[in-house]
């Protein structure tokens, strides 16, 4: 099994953001899910595996002022802060292979687009389960790749999600409110299409 933290940190040190499938220029669609639960600007949010992706910037921007980046890959978190400049020291930089999180706090919103569907055993799996059950005491938005969508994903299998299994994996803690596909469109012209489903603590 390939060193994961090895295969992302080689990713984000030889790659630009124009030559990685996943970058967005605006994340609106987790943009309306975090706006839509209404929370205080006070909220604690965590953007889970969000490398040097501009949601923070937006979140910034929405005035909220309470949020986390965490990310397996140094090398990405540190371009998130050289684009940042100063905003970022409004930010709390986490690295850690997400199986192996250890929160020091709860989160009111916890935002995953494309880490889970990385977990691919059953062990890998339960882990991150354990740690949302233990910790987010509000919301979570996860988008993964739909049963529509590729296998593969920087070279690494991934685990494909219909909204009824991605349900299934977290109906025991959380209520499902909303779900829906889209087709997010890669740098090279591509075509991705993504499931994303929100989720409220019971």
């Amino acid at each position: 099994m390939p060193d994961k933290k090895l295969h992302w940190e080689n990713v984000y040190a030889t790659k630009s953001p124009d030559e990685v499938s996943w970058t967005q220029e605006v994340p609106q669609t987790s943009l309306n899910f975090i706006n839509g639960f209404n929370l205080p600007k006070s909220a604690s949010i965590i953007d889970i595996g969000g490398g040097d992706s501009k949601l923070v910037d937006y979140l910034l921007e929405n005035g909220y002022q309470h949020i986390t980046v965490l990310d397996i890959s140094s090398v990405s978190l540190e371009r998130a802060k050289k684009r940042l400049g100063d905003k970022a020291d409004q930010v709390q930089w986490i690295v850690s292979d997400i199986t192996e999180f250890k929160p020091a706090v709860s989160y009111d919103v916890w935002h995953d687009r494309a880490t889970f569907h990385f977990l691919t055993t059953a062990e890998q799996i339960k882990s991150y389960k354990e740690i949302v059950k233990a910790n987010v005491k509000g919301y979570m938005v996860i988008g993964t790749f739909s049963t529509g969508g590729p296998q593969k994903c920087s070279g690494l299998t991934i685990q494909q999600y219909s909204e009824e299994s991605l349900n299934n994996q977290f109906m025991n803690d959380f209520q499902k409110i909303q779900c829906l596909t889209e087709d997010h469109k890669t740098p090279f012209n591509t075509m991705q299409n993504f499931l994303f489903c929100s989720f409220k603590r019971n």
